[in-house]
């Protein structure tokens, strides 16, 4: 029987260049004589001669070139053709493989590609991407990718030496690509080979995949997320039913790059005996390295504990290529960072953080992404994830692309890869980064270089939709989780419900109440009673969104000084000012963040290249305020009415607010039980005020439960004694009033004690 394809068609699989290999490749069935019978067809690049061999036969028939001397086919008379195998000679090589064309039935079905192109495929992680598979008995793995105007994609890898003629992807609808390649594995490297219409190659990161290469290097690593054993369950179920609103929440914010370094020539082993070979970085200091996730579990975690901390905040860990980015340019959004090891190095670090009773937020970056030539810009030869529009699609100032919020397919992957950090890796929250730029078209772009919505606004109508949907999408899932917005302008609602309107999320870092104070703090104490405003201003709008207060990574970088810097004074005034600082954080409404090195003093700005300065902790000052900062957290924690009722106007009310000559500042803080309340009084300057009397609510004994000033912490032990009983002395609008004794740049917070009530 002569060839049954036709000459066109094989030249259009010999130049890659079909949309459907499918079509030409693999079995088909053919009618010889009117006798059905099967032609078996291969493109197979660099092979000498071929064979099909069908293994419950133990027989072999040859295969003959067709119109192209790579191109084979061969005329089997049977009837049913539903197992068989590829034997290849290659020069002085032979091996055996099942034929990818075989199978037939794409893992991706018509529902799959309509939920994803109306935007709804909330785990379309499981579909795209590479995925180990079992198809007719065969284990391999399953390829697919979204390539909407590439003319054609393959998969390329060691696994056919980066040749993208051996395995050409189908096209299904909505531009998916995919593949079942039998044989492969976990740890098999790959990309893919997309062709624009013009026939241009670019070779690209798996925007699905699960695992990447460790930098300079690019290619994406087959992963199996499914085989961690987790123990957190207890946790989860806990989480699932608590409302965090009402819990304490006090978050270490970590660069985990650059927390801690090891030593080069101390490779880490993992308990299975594995070896985790070193990620040496040039410019960290001479025999450094990267800490590894499962090493962070063992020195990062027990820090955390004993400073009390609530949460861990990670700087971006999905993978990207730079690391003086801090992680902020992401170009594998499913991958975890293979600079600490492996996806379940990650999920071993998660789990003991929840089994040691720590919750982790992960920063996540959907505002935009670089342009690196692996990644997701230009994708499929068009700007497929980012606007074609520079005037929309580019941050000119940050050299990065935006994405097309707009394009259901582009919500869809950055929706499901926040439902996807939740559900692989357990993570109890993300803080959402740069949301101001994503919610204005004219985000840092002079007039000219952006254009209006269709309403002549600068709202971004369509970033805001996706935000709405992410949270929605995220809190259905995983109640109990948190979804934290930094964005610094007034765009209503941040973190009101989407059902009434708001973009859903459940906190907002606070930006004004952290510039406020840092300017504040910043001044001459003997200036302060000019801006008495920043010390209380905050709380003209404390309760219009659900907000957290935050110190970060952005505060001690660029020229702005660590926390220690920025404020004037000797070292006692600034140690003191920073304690002073801390609690008044702590019993402000609103949830808490502080970034690493803030809790021991460090002088110098974060340098993410370096450790932290642990060193400092050899001194007494830092050594000190590390110790305050333990007790504060654990005061906190131990206080309902100083997180019970943050975003409500009935857990806060002032009793002095006007005591600008003396830089005073006192209030309540109350939780739902009426009988539950404090009472905090600050001097934020350096003058002592003895005899400085305050209103209070009712006749008794006011423990002082918390003095920033305490000598343990490194202060002057100026207090009260313990406390002070209220005298019938009506001050400030309160029936009663105490003589206090404030210390200087001190924060007291005082408790009525009800056993010693009459």
């Amino acid at each position: 029987m002569s060839s049954t394809v036709a000459p066109e068609q094989v030249n259009r699989i010999v130049g890659n260049q079909h949309h459907d290999p499918f079509e030409v490749l693999g079995p088909h069935p053919v009618q010889n004589s009117d006798k059905t019978c099967w032609a078996v067809r291969a493109y197979l690049p660099n092979a000498d001669a071929a064979w099909v061999v069908i293994p419950e036969q133990r027989e072999e028939y040859p295969m003959s070139s067709v119109h192209d001397p790579h191109f084979f086919e061969c005329i089997l008379d049977m009837a049913d053709l539903s197992n068989y195998q590829l034997r290849i000679k290659e020069g002085d090589q032979e091996r055996v493989i099942y034929d990818p064309y075989a199978f037939r039935s794409p893992l991706v079905t018509d529902f799959d590609v309509h939920l994803f192109a109306e935007g709804n495929h909330h785990r379309i992680y499981e579909k795209l991407g590479a995925h180990l598979a079992e198809v007719n008995g065969v284990a391999g793995v399953y390829f697919a990718v979204w390539a909407p105007n590439a003319r054609n994609v393959s998969v390329l890898g060691d696994f056919n030496w980066w040749d993208g003629r051996k395995h050409q992807m189908r096209r299904l609808g909505d531009g998916i690509w995919e593949l079942f390649i039998p044989s492969l594995g976990v740890g098999t490297h790959y990309k893919y080979e997309i062709k624009n219409q013009e026939g241009h190659i670019y070779e690209k990161s798996d925007p699905h995949g699960f695992q990447q290469e460790v930098r300079p290097k690019t290619a994406s690593i087959v992963a199996d997320l499914g085989t961690y054993e987790w123990g957190d369950r207890d946790w989860m179920e806990q989480r699932r039913h608590t409302e965090p609103l009402t819990q304490p929440i006090s978050v270490y914010e970590v660069h985990i790059g650059s927390w801690l370094h090891g030593s080069s020539s101390e490779p880490y082993v993992r308990p299975d005996g594995t070896e985790i070979a070193p990620v040496i970085v040039a410019d960290l200091k001479p025999g450094a390295r990267f800490l590894t996730y499962r090493e962070l579990a063992e020195r990062l975690i027990p820090y955390v504990k004993d400073l009390g901390f609530t949460h861990i905040e990670l700087l971006p860990i999905a993978e990207h290529p730079f690391d003086g980015s801090w992680g902020y340019q992401v170009t594998g959004y499913y991958a975890a960072t293979s600079r600490y090891g492996t996806p379940q190095d990650l999920m071993y670090l998660i789990d003991q953080c929840h089994l040691n009773g720590i919750g982790v937020i992960v920063d996540w970056v959907p505002g935009h992404f670089p342009k690196d030539g692996h990644g997701l810009a230009n994708f499929d030869g068009t700007c497929l994830y980012e606007h074609a529009d520079p005037r929309k699609g580019e941050h000119k100032g940050w050299g990065t692309l935006v994405f097309n919020y707009a394009r259901n397919e582009v919500r869809n992957f950055l929706v499901s890869n926040a439902l996807f950090w939740f559900d692989k890796y357990h993570i109890d929250g993300i803080r959402v980064d740069a949301v101001a730029s994503m919610l204005y078209l004219d985000y840092c772009r002079e007039p000219g270089e952006w254009v209006t919505n269709q309403y002549g606004g600068r709202e971004n109508i369509e970033a805001a939709d996706f935000l709405r949907q992410m949270n929605h999408v995220v809190f259905s899932y995983f109640p109990g989780a948190l979804s934290i917005a930094e964005e610094s302008t007034s765009w209503p609602m941040v973190s009101w419900p989407t059902y009434v309107g708001g973009l859903g999320f459940n906190l907002k870092w606070n930006m004004g109440w952290m510039h406020d104070m840092l300017d504040f703090f910043s001044m001459d104490p003997w200036f302060r009673q000019f801006h008495q405003n920043n010390l209380t201003f905050s709380l003209m709008y404390a309760f219009s969104e659900n907000f957290m207060l935050a110190f970060s990574h952005d505060e001690v970088v660029h020229g702005k000084s660590n926390m220690i810097g920025k404020i004037p004074g000797d070292e006692w005034q600034k140690y003191a000012s920073v304690r002073c600082l801390f609690t008044y954080m702590f019993a402000h409404p609103g949830k808490k963040t502080l970034f690493m090195s803030l809790e021991f003093g460090q002088w110098s700005e974060w340098n993410v290249w370096g450790d932290l300065e642990w060193q400092l902790l050899q001194f007494e000052a830092p050594r000190k305020l590390k110790h305050f900062m333990g007790k504060l957290n654990e005061f906190y924690r131990s206080q309902p009415a100083l997180y019970t009722q943050d975003f409500s106007n009935e857990g806060f009310e002032w009793i002095d607010c006007s005591d600008n000559r003396h830089s005073v500042v006192a209030f309540i803080r109350r939780c739902k039980d009426p009988q539950e309340y404090l009472i905090t009084v600050s001097n934020f300057t350096p003058q002592p005020h003895s005899h400085y009397r305050v209103g209070v609510p009712e006749a008794g004994f006011y423990q002082e439960l918390f003095n920033s000033d305490a000598r343990e912490y490194g202060g002057s032990n100026m207090g009260n004694l313990g406390g002070k009983w209220s005298e019938e002395w009506s001050f400030h609008n309160q029936p009663y009033s105490i003589d206090l004794c404030l210390p200087p740049l001190g924060v007291l917070v005082l408790k009525l004690d009800r056993s010693k009530l009459q």
